[in-house]
């Protein structure tokens, strides 16, 4: 029996930035985004307890079953972007003939390298110095993937979550990159020692990393462009933006 539902909420477009900062909480992993020209519809693919989750936060939802086979259906939701030099898609597409590909199963859990968030942090990433490099929350491990093939060395890529770890692992082995993939979490275990980190999670997240990191730079999003979390022992030193999404680069005092 397919207990999955597609779960959704209509805001309008005033109220899209707040409305999307709820659903990133809820479900730190994904949803999808259909606009238009008044309003922002947010959906999560979820179950019984994700729907709950939403109906709280936001008063109401409208809940369909997700049918057989959307699994396939779900690969029209990923689609190929180019960061720069760099081409992010999932193994169906065929990247670029000009591009340094990097090639990403989302699986159910992860993203590729859609989401905004992430390429701010590429963005960010192909503007440093080639160097030894920290990915924590490493999800799918595009960003980390994404740094071998930029030249970063050595990688080491860490996550709390052990589907996580495997996801990063295996798509690390289909690029044919060496990542270290470590279990860990950033709140309680003792973090790797890099020049650089690279950090896509929650703002609630970075505030806690800050005390956590030995890098000299620190490259951080995962959240709206009304939020500013700030990494305890750094200075900002730059903020780019895109969709309403932020990303910073934090460097050592």
């Amino acid at each position: 029996m397919n207990l999955l539902k597609r779960v959704s909420v209509t805001v309008p477009s005033a109220r899209a930035e707040q409305a999307r900062a709820v659903m990133l909480e809820l479900f730190p992993a994904g949803f999808e985004e259909l606009e238009s020209d008044s309003s922002l519809e947010l959906a999560a693919y979820t179950n019984a307890a994700g729907e709950e989750r939403i109906w709280q936060a936001f008063g109401g939802a409208a809940a369909t079953a997700v049918e057989e086979g959307w699994e396939e259906r779900w690969r029209q939701f990923h689609r190929p972007v180019r960061v720069g030099r760099l081409w992010i898609g999932p193994p169906w597409e065929a990247p670029d003939a000009d591009s340094v590909a990097v090639v990403i199963d989302p699986g159910r859990a992860f993203g590729t390298g859609g989401h905004p968030t992430t390429q701010l942090c590429l963005q960010l990433l192909g503007r440093e110095e080639r160097c030894s490099l920290l990915d924590v929350g490493c999800g799918s491990g595009v960003l980390a993937v994404a740094a071998v093939k930029l030249g970063f060395d050595p990688v080491v890529a860490v996550d709390f979550d052990p589907h996580a770890v495997e996801a990063t692992g295996r798509n690390a082995l289909a690029n044919d990159v060496v990542v270290e993939v470590l279990l860990a979490d950033l709140r309680e275990d003792a973090l790797p020692e890099s020049v650089l980190a690279v950090a896509n999670i929650a703002s609630e997240a970075v505030v806690a990393l800050g005390s956590r990191l030995r890098t000299r730079r620190a490259i951080t999003s995962g959240y709206l462009v009304s939020e500013e979390p700030e990494l305890a022992g750094y200075r900002l030193e730059q903020r780019v933006e895109a969709g309403g999404w932020a990303a910073d680069l934090h460097v050592r005092r």
